[in-house]
């Protein structure tokens, strides 16, 4: 039990204040001081303490604090005064750190983009090694895992590129056979659509549906890996991770992509080819000979050296994304979307410096 004793201005209390008679102690204190507010708090005679004690003192002192006057407090003995200082909550003023200004700001990105860098050239130079070292020795791989990431990234994209290079085929004929029907120029159609289609508009779109698809599956699956610890428990077991999960999907992508690219050039010839028999009646035999004949060997040869660079560039960005994530699934799908909207600069700035290389 505890004692409570007011003359002077000094409230004292003494024995034992806890969690059983800590709220009869609060109020029995503002009973005994309604008149005259102490401006003293004597805890010298306390014995023994607990947090719920420690919370009741802390309230009394609140109530008797005003701007002007502070309640001084005697404290106890040193075992109760650690009990108390254990459990209360004074506000300490922290001091609010200096904001950096826009330099620091400018060199911190600096310093986060050269770390990114640095480990993104890491990853590619592992990822180009093994799978150099992959296509002689398939240690370190699953069976079969080749042909199922051929299947996942190549053939079950199959439909959407299909589509897709049928409608830029068939919009890209149909917008300039309105122009060159005005001029006469119908039989230049098909220069014009093979000419689009095998040097831009293929390897693009292919490259943009992949990334968007394929990409931002290969993103979300290795950050899955890694939220979920596979990825360190693989390294437990001495299986390097880019050699187990990674290697098999470039290789696969790098195999598919330029048949992605063959296919969505054949796809969109076949929209344009509706339209230059209905719109400027070109014969099936005009269309298909002047489509190969403007067609050189540099021609496809770039086309599909772009189409193997953007699936790289998907597989690392995605790679890299993957490997980097932090936190649970709010960090996958940061991951993901990431890697998708990365992939698909990246191949855009990629294709602006094929572009240039035309015209050297």
């Amino acid at each position: 039990m505890y004692t409570l004793h007011f003359e002077n201005g000094i409230l004292a209390v003494s024995g034992k204040l806890n969690r059983d008679n800590a709220t009869q102690f609060q109020k029995s204190a503002r009973l005994l001081t309604v008149k005259n507010a102490p401006n003293t708090l004597d805890l010298s005679g306390l014995e023994a303490l607990d947090s719920a004690g420690v919370a009741s003192i802390e309230e009394l002192v609140a109530h008797f604090n005003h701007k002007d006057s502070q309640l001084k407090i005697i404290p106890a003995s040193p075992d109760v005064e650690a009990v108390r200082n254990t459990f209360k909550s004074t506000a300490q003023i922290v001091d609010k750190p200096p904001q950096p200004n826009i330099f620091e700001k400018l060199g911190g990105n600096m310093e986060a983009w050269f770390r990114s860098m640095g480990e993104a050239l890491v990853l590619c130079s592992e990822l180009f090694y093994w799978s150099i070292v992959g296509i002689f020795d398939r240690k370190g791989q699953r069976k079969g895992s080749f042909g199922a990431q051929g299947l996942l990234l190549g053939y079950n994209a199959l439909p959407v590129v299909a589509l897709l290079s049928f409608i830029i085929g068939f919009i890209l004929s149909l917008q300039s056979a309105a122009q060159l029907k005005n001029y006469g120029g119908n039989v230049f159609l098909p220069d014009l659509l093979a000419i689009t289609l095998v040097r831009e508009m293929a390897p693009l779109i292919t490259a943009i549906i992949v990334a968007g698809r394929s990409g931002s599956a290969i993103a979300s699956e290795i950050a899955t890996m890694q939220v979920s610890e596979e990825i360190d428990a693989l390294r437990m077991m001495a299986i390097n991770p880019i050699r187990y999960v990674v290697v098999p999907k470039f290789h696969a992508i790098t195999v598919v992509m330029p048949l992605l690219v063959v296919f969505s050039i054949v796809v969109g010839e076949l929209g344009g080819f509706m339209i230059a028999t209905s719109m400027l009646d070109l014969s099936l035999g005009t269309f298909v000979s002047r489509s190969v004949n403007i067609i050189k060997f540099k021609d496809i040869f770039i086309s599909l050296t772009k189409s193997t660079v953007f699936a790289w560039l998907i597989v690392i960005i995605g790679a890299y994304n993957g490997f980097r994530v932090r936190g649970g699934a709010e960090g996958v799908g940061k991951a993901t979307t990431a890697s998708v909207v990365a992939a698909i600069f990246a191949i855009v700035i990629a294709d602006a410096l094929f572009s240039l290389l035309y015209l050297l």
